[in-house]
């Protein structure tokens, strides 16, 4: 299976690389991807939008046979949706890592703030406690040290969806920083937070507590996740396939 890598904001595509070589080994095919504009000058990347992302994904992904399967972290899940949009009857699956799907017209955060044309990773007080949990110092300093800043559109632009048939693609939300309580809880008050996650019509909830970034925190456990979210998908599809 081939399977799409999205990072969130800040990191590129070796931040996926427990998870790619958990993949690999288990014979599927890793795509991590570097999001378009991810540390560029800030006159390069002044117009690129989450649509932009999602295009140059979409654009990866035809290049491709057959069906695949798309990860997307923290902000690299609105891409992801983004995704899933476009192609729906490619996406066999959309698996979000401590994030969710983006509405059409909502924002990543428009509260990050934009220095000198790009968005950088801000100081550690701008995350609650909770989504640091796990990071060490010395995690701290590397991920700080290789952060890539994002294009502000990207954090402050709206969604654009088109296609209602991704409300049909499942979807497995790996929770790090929100019970599967919670989550559901507000699902089912339909908060603002959840609603697109809300509509979509298979959704498997699975806890991996830890901070915001799991591929820095927990990184094997992380690895270890995807896969089995990734070969539940094939299995339940071999057994469909599977005369009675």
């Amino acid at each position: 299976m081939n399977i799409v890598l999205i990072p969130g904001f800040w990191l590129d595509a070796s931040s996926w690389a427990p998870v790619t070589a958990a993949l690999a080994a288990a014979g599927h095919t890793p795509h991590p991807v570097t999001p378009l504009g991810a540390g560029g000058a800030a006159d390069e990347v002044a117009g690129i939008t989450l649509a932009d992302q999602a295009a140059a994904v979409v654009a990866m992904v035809d290049g491709m046979d057959g069906p695949f399967v798309v990860v997307g972290h923290s902000g690299g899940g609105a891409v992801a949706h983004a995704v899933a949009d476009a192609r729906p009857d490619r996406v066999e699956q959309v698996v979000y890592v401590d994030s969710g799907p983006l509405a059409d017209g909502g924002v990543v955060n428009d509260e990050l703030p934009v220095v000198d044309g790009v968005v950088p990773l801000p100081d550690w007080g701008v995350f609650e406690a909770e989504e640091l949990e796990g990071l060490t110092e010395e995690v701290r300093a590397d991920f700080r040290a290789r952060a890539l800043s994002v294009p502000p559109l990207v954090a402050n632009g709206p969604q654009r969806l088109h296609d209602e048939r991704r409300y049909d693609v499942p979807v497995t939300v790996i929770t790090s920083t929100m019970p599967e309580a919670v989550l559901r809880d507000l699902m089912a008050k339909d908060h603002p937070y959840v609603c697109e996650l809300a509509r979509v019509r298979d959704v498997t909830v699975v806890e991996l507590p830890t901070g915001h970034w799991p591929q820095l925190s927990r990184p094997d456990d992380l690895a270890a996740a995807v896969l089995a979210a990734v070969q539940g998908e094939a299995d339940a599809e071999e057994a469909m396939a599977v005369p009675t």
